[in-house]
């Protein structure tokens, strides 16, 4: 050992240690990676780095020194591969174990005595159980009953995270246990306390895996109820929020415990989801818990869908939250999509998470009925935001919701048609929202049943040139009803679908344009040879926007072109596609040997874009495959994993949708 190694394991020269321990918060990197490659190498010394870390949590002077040095000393003891602890000697071990049960009893700050719990907790879990630390458990409950709240507070957390790493040990004192936590819950003044027996509790019935045991707690749940109630009657919605994340882990783990109090527990919930005067966070945290019960289908079968009048308050309640909505100014603007967003609250957000979660755990019976007594009201209001609101329900219900609303299938287009015609754009923005939705969710019945209504609809929209983020949606809409419509549909509605989309790429916005180019590509898809007719119209515009759109902020643009191009070409077929395929592929190797950034969306759309036209061109495209495959495959830093088979050979990856299979000639690659 040289002399500074020795320097900093000497108790006896704590300036050395000491001055390490600032080392090691410095805001220089070099110097504190000096001082990390010190610490490294001083923990080849188990007994002096222990003591050392110990002695500053004592003695310092400085509390930003003993919170590190309580951090550090859990990192070396706790358990783990790395651990000093199998190598400090039995007395450094027990001077260790004092001196932390000392330290939580006298440290004055209370960041610090958590991070020491935290340092106990999992020093514990390592050895309680094979009685290397037998005093520690007669301590806690001491601390636990002193009736100091400092003291109390520290033993509980302890309690709580013990309960993580070894819940069963605790199962012959779950009697006392009982007891003090109740006591603690009931009867301490302070909130802190209150909390931490509150989290105790429930990491406990958290974890024990008996029910027997478990249910021990069943009499407590009016107070854990009373403790998140004390919080907010008092204001302290901090406090609340924490508490409400415990009882969100009880639902999560053990749902069937609440069932015996189901009705007070979810009235309670539903009263602060309810209430506009509290926190969004502490109302959405209320929402999570009862959306967390609902999905518990396999844990707890049929539990909430029993429950009385549950359906519709909380139907109610978080369709509500949509209301969390401004006309913000930016939205109408439309630059580009990262403004589509623009004026909705976090509210609004976890409104549509609860609806889209509630109906696919509750499912249609269940969630159908609570929509018919709101919507209605909702689609006639005066004001936008709930009737933007009725349409973004119907978006987010119809996946769990699918069998019930196609019965009602009729009724619910002519809401979302109604809602496509009102006065203020982000209702119709919406109604769209709705109808792209419900064209995947409820597709193909509802193209084949609808279409007469909703197709006229979605192209008049095309001409909305105010309102482009309208334009534009209706464009998605378009591509979403696509995708679930047959082949002898869609050929009747391709005149006026295939001008509106040419207008708008003519003149629409750069948004508008990229949403007529997915339109333009899956209309393409779906009709197939129909779409022959209209090639010589389309295909001029998109070699014009593969070649023009240079600029950075068109480079999407520019993607959804190439990606068209080699959809249109898959439909109109080789013959038709040949005479422009040769000066296309001539742009796409240009583009592949130019230097595009890393962010460059061309780089991930001309993988598909050379797929599709190999698929396409057949042998026609193999003088292509030498200059196609050697950069694609370096950018994107993938190995080749392609075989050539006979035609007649069988191909066992032929059902995997993550394999591509292409014919040429008579081979299979």
């Amino acid at each position: 050992m040289d002399a500074a190694m020795a320097a900093l394991c000497d108790p006896s020269q704590p300036e050395a240690f000491d001055g390490l321990v600032k080392q090691l918060m410095s805001p220089s990197n070099e110097e504190r990676r000096h001082a990390e490659g010190l610490f490294a190498e001083m923990r080849k010394h188990a007994d002096p780095t222990a003591l050392q870390l110990v002695r500053v949590i004592r003695t310092s002077p400085a509390a930003e020194s003993r919170g590190m040095c309580a951090v550090l000393l859990r990192k070396v003891i706790t358990k783990d591969e790395a651990s000093l602890w199998p190598a400090i000697t039995d007395p450094a071990k027990a001077t260790v174990k004092q001196e932390l049960m000392n330290a939580i009893q006298e440290e004055p700050e209370r960041s610090i005595c958590h991070k020491l719990c935290d340092t106990i907790s999992e020093l514990g879990a390592g050895i309680l159980e094979e009685g290397g630390w037998p005093e520690l458990m007669p301590f806690m409950f001491q601390c636990v009953q002193s009736g100091q709240a400092r003291l109390q507070e520290n033993a509980l957390l302890i309690f709580s995270q013990l309960a993580q790493y070894m819940a069963d040990a605790f199962i012959p004192y779950l009697g006392t246990l009982h007891g003090v936590l109740k006591q603690c819950i009931c009867q301490a003044a302070s909130s802190e306390v209150r909390t931490a027996a509150l989290k105790a509790t429930t990491a406990f019935i958290s974890t024990i895996e008996a029910p027997q045991e478990r249910d021990r707690f069943q009499d407590m749940l009016p107070d854990m109820l009373s403790t998140l109630s004390h919080s907010l009657q008092t204001g302290e919605e901090k406090t609340a929020q924490e508490a409400l994340e415990m009882f969100i882990e009880v639902a999560e783990t053990h749902p069937r415990f609440l069932r015996k109090q189901l009705a007070p527990v979810t009235d309670a919930m539903l009263q602060v989801a309810e209430a506009d005067s509290l926190e969004d966070s502490t109302r959405q945290l209320a929402a999570e818990f009862l959306v967390t019960l609902a999905e518990a289908r396999e844990k707890a079968p049929g539990m909430m869908r029993k429950l009385p009048n549950f359906s519709t308050r909380i139907f109610v309640c978080v369709t509500g939250f949509l209301l969390d909505i401004e006309d913000d100014p930016d939205w109408h603007l439309a630059e580009d999509e990262a403004q589509e967003d623009a004026g909705q609250g976090e509210l609004f957000d976890v409104g549509q998470e609860c609806l889209d979660r509630l109906a696919l755990s509750m499912g249609g019976k269940t969630i159908l009925p609570a929509a018919s007594q709101v919507l209605p009201g909702y689609a006639q209001d005066q004001d936008w935001k709930k009737r933007h609101a009725g349409l973004i329900v119907l978006a987010q219900i119809a996946e769990g919701c699918q069998k019930e609303m196609l019965q009602q299938l009729g009724p619910i287009i002519d809401l979302c048609l109604a809602g496509a015609q009102d006065p203020h754009p982000r209702v119709r923005w919406a109604a769209f929202q709705a109808l792209g939705q419900l064209s995947s969710d409820l597709g193909p019945d509802l193209q084949t049943n609808q279409h007469a209504k909703v197709m006229p609809v979605m192209i008049g929209a095309m001409e909305d040139f105010q309102n482009p983020r309208v334009q534009a949606h209706a464009a998605a809409a378009i591509v979403n009803f696509s995708e679930n419509c047959s082949s002898d549909i869609m050929p009747q509605y391709l005149d006026g679908i295939i001008s509106k989309l040419l207008i708008l790429l003519q003149g629409g916005k750069k948004m508008a344009q990229e949403g007529a180019l997915t339109a333009m590509a899956s209309v393409a898809d779906c009709a197939q040879q129909s779409f022959v007719k209209y090639y010589d119209a389309v295909i001029p515009y998109l070699k014009s926007i593969l070649t023009g759109a240079t600029d950075k902020s068109h480079r999407l643009l520019r993607a959804k072109a190439m990606e068209c191009i080699s959809l249109v070409g898959m439909a109109v077929g080789r013959e038709r596609f040949r005479q422009d395929a040769k000066g296309v592929m001539e742009i796409l190797v240009s583009l592949q040997n130019s230097a595009l950034d890393d962010d460059d969306p061309i780089s991930s759309y001309m993988l598909q874009a050379w797929a599709r036209l190999c698929k396409c061109l057949g042998q026609e495209f193999l003088p292509y495959m030498q200059i196609v495959m050697p950069p694609l495959l370096q950018s994107a830093q993938l190995k080749p994993d392609v075989r050539v088979l006979d035609a007649d050979e069988e191909n066992e990856d032929e059902d995997d949708d993550e394999v591509e299979t292409i014919l040429l000639g008579d081979k299979k690659n």
